[in-house]
């Protein structure tokens, strides 16, 4: 049985070819290739949906203050990075984002809109700068508006579904940012 097992995956193994997550600029734009960014990892899909649940249990100005702020934000890591200017800890800063976001959703934290506008600031700053660190040969301008349109669109889709499941079922938002956060530990460690 064994012996099978490592036939078979010595097989796949010699079958794999390299997983390119995000689009070549050079044969997809810049654009696009700015656009697919944040859709193709699991740690920035996280992030922006959880932001967008956050915002809808705050209610009120939070579910457009909240992700506007992340954004915005967002965007100025994005500069920091065209700039040159180096930030620490990038990486687990991001991880961190996953987990605490997560976290906030599944206690259904609320603060006040400028203290969660906040919180979503400090994590976008590292998710930026992410984003301008993996540039290459995208032209900033159509990359930066890319990965803006496609944060927004998921900020939207965690809006829309912390919307309908508190509609619904009011707990099962609190289930997802248990899963996020739990996904975020699992993203250190995989």
């Amino acid at each position: 049985m064994l012996k099978r097992i490592g036939l078979a995956a010595a097989i796949l193994a010699s079958a794999t070819v390299p997983a390119f997550a995000h689009l070549n600029p050079d044969e997809h734009g810049s654009f696009m290739a700015g656009f697919s960014h944040p859709l193709f990892g699991a740690d920035h899909i996280l992030v922006m949906v959880a932001v967008g649940i956050w915002a809808a249990q705050i209610g009120g100005r939070a579910l457009w203050a909240v992700p506007l702020a992340f954004v915005g934000t967002m965007s100025i890591g994005f500069l920091m990075a065209l700039g040159g200017v180096e930030l620490p800890f990038v990486e687990p800063a991001i991880l961190a984002s996953v987990i605490a976001l997560g976290l906030l959703v599944a206690m259904a934290v609320r603060l006040p809109v400028s203290a969660c506008a906040a919180i979503v600031g400090v994590f976008a700053l590292f998710h930026g700068h992410a984003h301008g660190g993996e540039l290459g040969s995208a032209g900033a301008l159509q990359f930066g508006v890319g990965f803006v349109i496609a944060t927004a669109l998921l900020h939207l889709a965690g809006i829309a579904l912390g919307m309908g499941v508190a509609r619904f079922a009011p707990k099962i938002a609190r289930v997802l940012g248990a899963a996020t956060a739990l996904a975020g530990v699992s993203l250190i460690f995989g």
